[in-house]
C-alpha cells in the first residue's frame, strides 16, 4: 500500500497520554472511568487483565460487543503567535477555535472456556485516536487538519499457577493510518503539505492477578512501548509547486503501567483504585529523514529536528460498583490525568492540558445470557496558559481553553 510520511501526524499518533488516549474501551471500562484492573468480570477482561480470565466461569464464553461515541468540543485560542521569520501575529488575528468532531469507535471482546489451567481470549479495540481541525487562518499553517485512526488486535492467554494467583499475557498488533494538512496562503506564506500514512507495528502485554480472599483482588498490567518506523514519501509544496521525496521517520508509543486493588462488600460493592504510569519520556525528538534535500524553505518548517522531552505521566483513577438487584448493576468513576506535553512544546494538533474525568453507567441483564448497558464519560481539561515561541523559531503566547470530551458507549453482553 502507499504510504505518504505524516511529518507531525506520526507524533500525534503518540498521544495517546493524558488528552486522546482512550483506555475506556468497554461498557465497565467507560462507567468506571477505566478504573478496571484488579475487579474484572466479563468478556473485556481479556483486554484490562487478561491474568484475571482464569478467574471467570471456567465453562462459560464471554463475548462483548459495543460502540463508543467520542464527541471532541471546540478548543479555543486566545494570544498571539509567534510566525516564520520572528513576525508576531497579534491576538485579533492568531485567536481562533478548532472544530467540533464525532468519531464513532467499535470495540469487541471475547474469552474462551477454560482448558485446564489456560485460557485464551482477544480483544479488538481502538486505544487511540486524534482528530483536530482549525479553519481560523493562523492555525492552518500548522494544522489544518490532523486526524489519526489506531485499531489494536489483542490475542492474550492466561495461565492459573494456584487458587489464587494467574498470569496472562498476548500479542498487540497496532494498525494505525493518519492525515496531515496544513497551508500558510491566508496569511501569505506560500508553503503547503498534504500527507497520509499508515502502518502496522507490534508489541506485547503481560498481567498478573491475585485474589488472596474472596472479597479482595490486585491486579497488575504492563503494555510495551511500541516503535513506529514509517517509511514512505512527503508531498511538500512552495509557492504552489509541490516536490515529493523518500521519508521515514521512528516515533515511540511509550509503556504503560497498571496497578489496582479492589474490595468488596457483601458481594453488593466494590470500591477499586488504580494508579497507572505511562512512560512518555520515551518521545525526546521528531526527526524526518529525506532521501534528498527538501526545497531550502522548507527545511525550518519540515525538516530542522524538533525537541519534543516529553515528561512521564501518572493517572489516578476510582471506580465504584453496586449490585442494586439480580439484574442491575450501577458504576461510577472518577480520573486524574496528567498531560505529558510540556509548555515550550504545545501547539495546535494537540493543545493538551491536565484533565478530571467523571464517568458513570449502568448494566442489565435480561437473561442468564444477555446483558446490555450504557455509559457516559465527561473529561474535562484545564484551561492552559502557554508560552512555547523560542528564539529564532515560532509558538504560541496564549491562553488554551474549553476542549476535552464526552464519550457515550452502549454495549451487548453474551454468555453461552
Amino acid at each position: 500500500m502507499k504510504k505518504i510520511i505524516l511529518l507531525s501526524t506520526i507524533a500525534s499518533m503518540a498521544l495517546m497520554a493524558g488528552a486522546y488516549k482512550i483506555p475506556e474501551q468497554s461498557v465497565n471500562a467507560m462507567a468506571l472511568g477505566a478504573a478496571y484492573i484488579a475487579h474484572t468480570t466479563d468478556a473485556d477482561t481479556a483486554y484490562y487483565n487478561p491474568a484475571n480470565m482464569s478467574f471467570l466461569a471456567p465453562d462459560v464464553r464471554y463475548v462483548e460487543m459495543g460502540m463508543t461515541l467520542a464527541h471532541l468540543p471546540a478548543n479555543t485560542y486566545t494570544g498571539m503567535q509567534v510566525l516564520p521569520g520572528g513576525v508576531i501575529a497579534p491576538a485579533a488575528v492568531a485567536s481562533g477555535k478548532s472544530e467540533v468532531e464525532n468519531i464513532p469507535i467499535p470495540y469487541m471482546h471475547y474469552v474462551a472456556p477454560a482448558m485446564g489451567k489456560w485460557r485464551y481470549g482477544v480483544s479488538l479495540a481502538a486505544p487511540a485516536g486524534l482528530t483536530k481541525r482549525w479553519k481560523s487562518p493562523v492555525q492552518k499553517l500548522f494544522a489544518e487538519e490532523f486526524t489519526l485512526k489506531n485499531v489494536e488486535l489483542n490475542p492474550v492467554v492466561s495461565y492459573r499457577l494456584s487458587d489464587t494467583l494467574s498470569i496472562g499475557g498476548g500479542i498487540r498488533m497496532v494498525y494505525s493510518e493518519g492525515k496531515v494538512y496544513s497551508d500558510g496562503a491566508l496569511i501569505g506564506i506560500p508553503i503547503k503539505r498534504e500527507m497520509e500514512g499508515d502502518t502496522i507495528e507490534w508489541g506485547y502485554n503481560v498481567a498478573l492477578a491475585w485474589h488472596p480472599t474472596h472479597d479482595v483482588a490486585v491486579g497488575m498490567t504492563y503494555r510495551s512501548k511500541i516503535d513506529l518506523d514509517e517509511e514512505g514519501k512527503a508531498n511538500l509544496y512552495l509557492s504552489g509547486i509541490g516536490r515529493q521525496f523518500n521519508a521515514s521517520v521512528s516515533v515511540p508509543l511509550p509503556a504503560a503501567f497498571n496497578i489496582g486493588i479492589s474490595k468488596t462488600w457483601d458481594d453488593k460493592v466494590t470500591l477499586e483504585f488504580v494508579y497507572e504510569r505511562t512512560f512518555w519520556s520515551a518521545y525526546k525528538t521528531l526527526d524526518f529523514e529525506y532521501g534528498s534535500p527538501i526545497q531550502p524553505a522548507l527545511v525550518e518548517a519540515f525538516d530542522d529536528p524538533k525537541d519534543k522531552l516529553w515528561e512521564d505521566t501518572n493517572s489516578f483513577r476510582i471506580g465504584l460498583t453496586y449490585q442494586y438487584s439480580d439484574r442491575l448493576t450501577l458504576m461510577a468513576g472518577y480520573s486524574y490525568d496528567e498531560t505529558p506535553v510540556p509548555e515550550k512544546h504545545i501547539n495546535y494538533e494537540l493543545p493538551d492540558s491536565d484533565a478530571h474525568i467523571f464517568s458513570a453507567g449502568f448494566k442489565y441483564k435480561y437473561s442468564d445470557s444477555l446483558t446490555f448497558g450504557a455509559a457516559l464519560l465527561y473529561d474535562k481539561k484545564t484551561s492552559r496558559k502557554v508560552n512555547s515561541a523560542v528564539a529564532g523559531g515560532t509558538g504560541v503566547i496564549g491562553e488554551f481553553s474549553d476542549g476535552g470530551a464526552v464519550l457515550a458507549t452502549v454495549g451487548l453482553s453474551y454468555k453461552f
